[in-house]
């Protein structure tokens, strides 16, 4: 009796240190995972990168270079993530004989062709269908430039404008050339030119100077 008294009186402390020695084996196979997560594309890290083990249902968040760090078992299965990269796992080696392992996980960028999606400005159906009964279907784009590059469009713009450093030098040197062409007599005067009178019949026959 005294015998088995002193037995279940050991057994828990047996029991507690097998635990601990299951629990020292354990941690004896633990290995530290630590590494950088980069594009395979540019070679450039891949900040906040998630790092999950799907083995022990437990992940770590890389820092904003990429790196990070995690504790795991030989044969658990790391998956990592990235927006616009494809989730690609990684082994650890179950032949490892150092706790501490380093790696530098490439991920691939994961192209997506989404279909072209065009955003018209109306709020219902009813102010679609007035806009396009009241739409003028020769307006483009290209036609709108034309419009605003023609002559008197530039001709009433250059009216607002200002005369700037380089057309006052222009003005200048033009008077000063016709100074110098006409110097010791009159001044020319187009109303006498003949040359001049007989373009603008020519101009004027050919309806060069009709009003658009």
């Amino acid at each position: 009796m005294k015998f088995l008294f002193f037995f279940f009186l050991l057994m828990p402390f047996i029991g507690a240190s097998q635990l601990q020695e299951i629990d020292l084996k354990a941690d004896s196979n633990m290995i530290q995972i630590s590494g950088v997560a980069i594009s395979e594309s540019t070679l450039e890290p891949l900040p906040y990168t998630t790092i999950f083990n799907k083995t022990e249902r437990k992940g770590v968040i890389a820092d904003y270079f990429g790196f990070f760090s995690t504790v795991a078992f030989p044969g658990d299965t790391l998956y990592f993530s990235y927006y616009g990269h494809k989730t690609e796992p990684y082994i650890i080696p179950d032949s490892l004989t150092d706790n501490r392992y380093s790696i530098i996980h490439m991920l691939r960028e994961d192209t997506l062709n989404i279909p072209e999606v065009t955003v018209y400005p109306w709020p219902s159906r009813e102010d679609f269908a007035r806009a396009f009964v009241e739409m003028e279907p020769y307006d483009d784009a290209l036609r709108r430039a034309q419009r605003q590059l023609s002559g008197e469009s530039l001709a009433f713009v250059a009216a607002k404008l200002d005369t700037d450093a380089s057309l006052s030098y222009g003005t200048a040197y033009n008077a000063r050339s016709t100074k110098l062409y006409t110097n010791g007599q009159l001044p020319v005067n187009n109303l006498l030119n003949p040359y001049s009178w007989a373009k603008l019949i020519k101009d004027w026959k050919e309806g060069k100077l009709s009003r658009q």
